[in-house]
């Protein structure tokens, strides 16, 4: 109290302590915030339509409220294939820093698209990956994923393809219809450049697509749709494996509700799990969440994205690459 009654009737003598006091304070305040680890964005990419026009981004600070970017306008443009399109979009951060995307070029092709980039604006020259070239019989390549298996430096690129005759036909009824019996395959490079050859990944003895798989501790989870129309699933299953590229677990019930889901996609915050997926027949997104990936709890009332998202998937970039985002797409 006496210093302030001292500070008041004389400021002039006073008036330097006071900015150095300020100062001080300030850089304490500056010390302390830097040391802060800054929190990241989690960002979605996804297509519209039938993924003619190219890339979406969509971000969020809490995994719940989504908000696209460049107004819901794509950020790149489909060159590969004959039908030039850009399903699925995949992104992850890399081990050499980069972003890496893969996608689905085409209904009916034997590869995928690939593309990398340093920051989400400029993108490396369009490549298609021919990963079902040597099968025949194989009559697609749908919803590519790539995992990064830090332990190793290796990535695991995958998605589904059918390959007619290859595996029984466990549901008649869908055989009859669309004659699609899909398995889940791979390739492995450590540097997009070579590949190993394609093999099996995932046969869970059932017609499957939409894999999405994320390390957890020293195993592997997959995420992945059951496509089995008769009796009806068409929900979402988990798999785990103790490596990237498996053997993976028979799968146990789904974790998806009374209606039709596909194009899972998991974003971890602290022990909490959200499943994001395309209630396609509704056309709109839900999410589900977990805390043991045992119980889940449906928030699809709680979640909003973008109209007309599609399957895409979630990662997380810096507050500064987000930054250069927004300051480069107004």
């Amino acid at each position: 109290m006496k210093i302030l009654l001292l500070i008041s009737s004389n400021n002039n003598y006073y008036s330097d302590m006071k900015k150095m006091i300020f100062l001080l304070l300030l850089i304490f305040a500056l010390k302390a915030d830097a040391q802060t680890p800054a929190k990241d964005v989690y960002m979605f990419s996804y297509f519209k339509d039938n993924g003619q026009d190219g890339l979406h981004l969509a971000y969020s600070d809490d995994g719940l409220q989504w908000t696209a970017l460049k107004n819901d306008s794509s950020f790149l443009t489909p060159m590969v294939s004959n039908d030039k399109l850009m399903r699925d979009p995949c992104i992850i951060r890399g081990g050499d820093g980069l972003f890496h995307m893969v996608w689905t070029d085409s209904w009916t092709d034997k590869g995928i698209g690939y593309a990398n980039s340093p920051d989400l604006l400029h993108w490396s020259v369009q490549q298609q990956l021919p990963v079902m070239a040597d099968e025949p019989k194989a009559r697609n390549c749908w919803a590519p994923e790539i995992t990064y298996d830090a332990s190793i430096k290796t990535y695991m690129i995958y998605w589904a393809t059918t390959i007619d005759g290859r595996f029984p036909l466990v549901d008649s009824l869908a055989e009859r219809e669309s004659k699609y019996n899909h398995r889940i395959y791979y390739i492995t490079t450590k540097d997009f450049k070579t590949y190993s050859p394609t093999q099996l990944l995932f046969d869970p003895g059932f017609n499957c697509i939409d894999a999405t798989i994320v390390p957890d501790g020293k195993r592997f989870i997959m995420f992945f749709k059951d496509e089995t129309l008769h009796p009806e699933q068409k929900n979402i299953k988990i798999a785990y494996a103790d490596k990237l590229t498996g053997p993976y677990t028979k799968p146990a019930g789904p974790i998806t509700g009374n209606y039709w889901a596909e194009g899972p996609t998991t974003l971890r915050k602290g022990d909490q799990w959200i499943i994001y997926f395309d209630k396609y027949r509704d056309h709109k997104y839900g999410a589900i969440t977990s805390t043991d990936l045992k119980q889940w709890t449906d928030i699809s009332d709680q979640i909003k994205l973008p109209h007309g998202i599609r399957h895409g998937t979630v990662f997380k970039i810096t507050k500064a690459e987000f930054s250069k985002l927004i300051v480069n797409n107004k």
